[in-house]
């Protein structure tokens, strides 16, 4: 089985595109399609549906393509052990965060992160939709939230603090509650779907279904609605770290823990070896966020 085929075919599942991936390798579109055809002939199944516009993984092609990756990882990795090939990362590494989080702490620190692997090229995709690592072509995910899924291996980053709070302007008009159980005196701002708040009173734990005047699906939307005195919210840290240091927003209930499980996490598919750009890149922003990262420094 020709390397150079399979590694055209993992880079087609990602683009869904003979002739961009085939550029990837410096491949005429005639050259990559029939790279693919002797690539179906060699296992007498077909890999790939093609259209005018774009190809698709058929049924076999996607049993096919976590193989076809761990194949190119072993050789790569049996390369490495003698000392033949670059042992350093290289290639693309494709990853999908969350908008706000993506934004507002991985951006800013992957100039450092390309300077210490100049081989590797980022193709990050910031979106709040939970995708399909393997059908997205993804290398990598971050997630923020309590993780479930068992198909995924997953690497703690780092931590995920949950606060309530308000603007100062907002409980200077209309005060601040005591207890959990006073939330029903105020408006409350809410992502979609978390409209109901759980604390930690010591004796027991409480839930509360939150009073919403406004509700949104994006976390930054939240912070800002907060800050201009709509109501009281729910935030992590890292989106209100700057925000409470200039006390523009000011932490309330604060004998009353909120109780969540939601971590940062780095995950990617089971199916797959762990490639050593997705190795470097979680342990660069396991460093990088440490032990108690950066935006919950007092």
């Amino acid at each position: 089985m020709n390397l150079d085929h399979l590694k055209l075919f993992v880079r087609l599942a990602a683009t869904h595109n003979i002739s961009a991936a085939g550029a990837e390798f410096k491949l005429s579109p005639a050259v990559s399609s029939n790279y693919i055809n002797k690539l179906e002939e060699n296992l007498g199944v077909r890999l790939v549906h093609r259209t005018t516009r774009k190809v698709s993984l058929t049924e076999e092609g996607k049993v096919f393509l976590p193989h076809a990756e761990n194949v190119l990882l072993s050789v790569e990795s049996a390369k490495a052990a003698v000392g033949v090939g670059k042992i350093t990362p290289q290639g693309t590494l494709r990853i999908t965060a969350p908008a706000s989080f993506g934004r507002m702490h991985l951006v800013p620190a992957l100039n450092e992160f390309l300077e210490q692997y100049p081989d590797l090229n980022i193709d990050l995709r910031l979106s709040d939709t939970i995708v399909d690592l393997v059908e997205g072509g993804f290398d990598i995910a971050i997630r923020d939230a309590a993780l479930k899924d068992s198909t995924l291996i997953a690497k703690k980053l780092a931590s995920d603090k949950r606060i309530v709070c308000a603007s100062p302007a907002y409980l200077s008009k209309f005060g601040e509650p005591t207890s959990p159980s006073k939330l029903a005196e105020h408006n409350c701002i809410t992502l979609v779907g978390l409209e109901t708040w759980s604390f930690n009173t010591g004796a027991e734990n409480v839930s509360v279904k939150v009073k919403s005047k406004f509700s949104t699906d994006n976390g930054e939307a939240t912070r800002d609605a907060c800050i201009s005195g709509l109501g009281i919210t729910v935030a992590s840290t890292w989106s209100v770290y700057q925000q409470l240091r200039e006390k523009t927003l000011i932490p309330i209930l604060t004998d009353y823990p909120l109780i969540s499980e939601s971590e940062i996490w780095a995950v990617f598919p089971s199916s797959r070896l762990m490639a050593p750009k997705v190795r470097v890149f979680i342990d660069y922003f396991v460093d990088y966020f440490g032990e108690q990262p950066y935006w919950d420094e007092c």
